[in-house]
């Protein structure tokens, strides 16, 4: 037994195991960090998301103490991809693509609800990617995967649903963007920089529009609604999770559409900081009238 000890150590499969092993606690090391990463990103994205839901405006920018209340916790998020940033380089984006799907999607989340609640526009894929390569920092951008950003968007439907429910109990109504100015005639200048020869049947006369009315929030969800049922993609894990979203979202776009309904037709009858009832079906409202 003791002469087994010197042929062990000079084996030549030692040395290769050894490298086995260590590429392992590598792995295992590296796939932690991720994890760690990704939970913290979520926990941080969540506090956003629920100062976000205080924001009573829509169109305009956030508010002072929103923005005072979010910034640690845009500083964790930039933290924590910084610190995972090297770990997701070349095939390791795809190796730990699992592990940080939840971060990045939570993340896409709250960036969507900000910059809706900002500007009344969905942000666009190419300018969520580039937000989270400019949060990794120096170690290489993390990859931010198509099917991350759009299941971050119907999650973030569930978000302007409650902004839009909480609004309408506060303030009566449902959410809109501000007013959008309807095209004029053209100006003296712009008739003057007009060719000479150019007719009066070239363009048919100005006929002044109604004033145009502003987006609300209903209008907007209608939208992404109908462009989110349109997207099929195939049978697969990501397919299966669109599946039971698009549940999820249609279901939102439908309490929104309900309280604005009830709101609308019944709305003189609710007292003060009414909560719009999204439960009640058809016979309970027969029954109460």
């Amino acid at each position: 037994m003791a002469d087994t000890g010197p042929e062990q150590a000079s084996s030549p499969y030692m040395a290769m195991f050894e490298g086995f092993r260590q590429e392992l606690d590598e792995h295992h090391d590296r796939r932690e960090r991720i994890i760690k990463a990704s939970r913290d990103i979520t926990a941080a994205s969540k506090k956003i998301i629920f100062t976000l839901q205080r924001v009573r405006t829509l169109g305009a920018s956030i508010p002072p103490f929103a923005v005072k209340s979010n910034t640690p916790y845009w500083e964790i998020i930039e933290k924590q991809y910084k610190s995972i940033a090297a770990d997701l380089q070349g095939i390791n984006a795809f190796r730990y693509e699992r592990q940080i799907t939840g971060g990045n999607q939570e993340f896409i989340e709250s960036l969507t609800f900000q910059h809706y609640l900002e500007s009344q526009t969905l942000i666009t894929y190419d300018d969520a990617k580039a937000r989270v390569a400019r949060l990794s920092g120096e170690g290489g951008a993390v990859s931010l995967s198509p099917e991350d950003y759009i299941l971050g968007v119907f999650d973030m439907i569930g978000e302007v649903m409650r902004f839009s429910i909480t609004a309408m109990a506060t303030n009566g109504k449902v959410p809109t963007g501000k007013q959008t100015k309807a095209a004029g005639p053209p100006s003296k200048e712009e008739e003057s920089e007009q060719p000479a020869d150019k007719m009066d049947i070239d363009e048919p006369p100005f006929v002044p529009s109604e004033k145009l009315q502003p987006r609300s929030v209903l209008d907007d969800l209608r939208e992404i609604r109908l462009q989110l049922e349109m997207f099929n993609p195939p049978k697969s894990k990501f397919g299966d999770d669109v599946e039971k979203k698009m549940v999820v979202m249609q279901q939102c776009v439908d309490k929104v559409e309900k309280a604005l309904y009830s709101l609308t037709v019944r709305g003189s009858e609710r007292p003060k900081g009414w909560v719009p009832d999204v439960q009640e079906d058809r016979r309970s409202a027969v029954e109460s009238y």
